[in-house]
């Protein structure tokens, strides 16, 4: 639902208004759940100074060497 809380909107505006926001609507639902790019700055990898040791025998000894 939508409501106008200020103004008086011709029919013309309101309309054109609903047409935006439907097509957007319909934008939205057609594209792949798993298409969106994934913005860099919520990536933890970033925080991350320097790679992290692979897990191993000897991770544990070059946990915090010098990168």
């Amino acid at each position: 639902m939508i409501k106008v809380l200020r103004g008086n909107p011709t029919p013309e505006e309101l309309a054109a208004a609903l047409a935006v926001v439907q097509a957007r609507a319909a934008a939205a639902a057609s594209a792949e759940p798993g298409a969106r790019d994934v913005s860099q700055w919520c990536d933890p990898a970033r925080l991350v100074p320097r790679r992290v040791p692979h897990p191993g025998p000897a991770a544990w000894r070059t946990t915090y060497w010098p990168a």
